[in-house]
């Protein structure tokens, strides 16, 4: 047992301190600050709700000080990652999987993180290297996978993997938030972490390795996509979207209700004009992981474009996963949206249907398109901003 004269208290508060007041996590010091958190007798190890964070005393006695610093981090990027709302179909699927797949994601970044050990992960966590790159879905995927396997040789286990959860996730008590809390739990993480950006990049804080991942779409995707192909890919596969499709359960992917299994081709085209600045670039970039992740289309063709298309990136299905680490951003130039129109013309692209990330001051015009169009648009000037073709949703820095 760590000894020591301060109390679990004393401790948990000297953790988050330490941590808050160290470079490399001065950009986490808003988010850390969201929530009450405080040690409990009846709490085996850990648990967040999203927003709560809960200690449990035997355990925080028996961590060194590295080790409850990692655990701090840990519960912080359960809310980052917001994990207890993102993937709560995932724990109504196999709660125990849920649980080990969004800590192999969160133990592989923060390792990553302190090779100095400013953080060292307790004893016995879920840790594998194979899951690098990987969010909570493929890893949640890859696990039952490996529980289907060992089901089939006629053993017990619990999936591919190893290791055990370091804490509790509290995915019912995400759940008793109100809608309003929930909104608001979504505001304060957003503008803690731009502001924390902010000020960490002032001191000189590496902000785009610490964070750039961790910048979750503004929008609510599994509403927005679902209403959007179901007006324009319904009738391919099945009639219902009223609950997952059992085949496609089957097959080792899970989609929330209401997405098509059968969502072919799309093109998302990102505006890089000169209007544009990195940091929004960065924003919807974040976006169209979330698009690949939701919609899980067979193919996605994405374009850069200002005055012309300027980059052409295809991802089939088993790549879009590398979108991130490997798309390359180009741009400059003005802001014609027709070029993206022409291109897809003229390289007689089939797609199902297109999706245009842009600020929306296009000189001329939103063109004229002859398949389904989504319009994203980050304008805070103009919130009021609607094409006058296809479906158009705002994200804005402010939201």
């Amino acid at each position: 047992m760590f000894a020591t004269t301060l109390t679990a208290e004393q401790r948990l508060e000297k953790g988050v301190v330490k941590i808050m007041s160290h470079k490399r996590y001065a950009a986490l010091a808003g988010v850390m600050m969201i929530g009450d958190r405080q040690v409990c007798d009846n709490t085996p190890t850990a648990k967040t709700n999203g927003r709560d964070e809960w200690y449990g005393r035997q355990f925080i006695e028996g961590l060194t000080d590295p080790e409850l610093r990692f655990l701090i981090l840990h519960e912080c990027y359960h809310k980052l990652y917001r994990h207890l709302t993102t993937w709560k179909a995932l724990f109504n699927i196999n709660p125990d999987l849920a649980n080990r797949a969004c800590d192999y994601v969160i133990n592989l970044k923060i390792m990553e993180e302190n090779s100095d050990n400013f953080a060292v992960m307790p004893e016995g966590g879920c840790l594998d290297n194979k899951y690098i790159g990987m969010n909570a879905l493929q890893v949640f995927n890859d696990l039952r996978d490996g529980d289907d396997q060992k089901d089939k040789d006629g053993a017990q286990g619990e999936g591919g993997g190893q290791g055990e959860p370091l804490d509790e996730h509290d995915w019912e008590g995400a759940q008793e938030l109100g809608a309003e809390e929930q909104k608001q739990l979504s505001r304060d993480i957003d503008q803690a972490i731009r502001q924390g950006a902010l000020s960490a990049g002032k001191m000189g804080a590496d902000v785009e390795r610490l964070l750039g991942d961790l910048l979750q779409p503004q929008i609510d995707w599994r509403e927005v996509l679902r209403d959007f192909i179901n007006n324009t890919c319904a009738g391919r596969d099945y009639s219902t979207y009223a609950r997952p499709n059992r085949r496609f359960i089957g097959m080792g992917h899970y989609l929330p209700s209401g997405i098509s299994e059968e969502v072919g081709e799309l093109v998302i085209g990102i505006d890089t004009s000169y209007s544009i600045s990195d940091h929004e670039i960065n924003m919807f970039l974040s976006e169209v992981v979330s698009i690949c992740e939701t919609v899980n289309p067979e193919r996605v063709r994405l374009l850069y474009w200002g005055s012309n298309v300027v980059n052409d990136e295809e991802y089939d299905h088993d790549r879009l996963s590398d979108i991130a680490s490997s798309t390359n951003p180009r741009g400059g130039g003005g802001t014609d949206v027709r070029c993206m129109v022409d291109y897809i013309r003229d390289k007689d692209i089939n797609a199902q249907a297109a999706i245009v990330l842009t600020d929306g001051e296009l000189y001329s015009g939103w063109g004229e398109w002859n398949i389904p169009v989504l319009w994203v648009v980050k304008n805070d000037h103009d919130k009021n901003m609607i094409a006058p073709v296809g479906k158009t949703v705002h994200i804005s820095s402010n939201h």
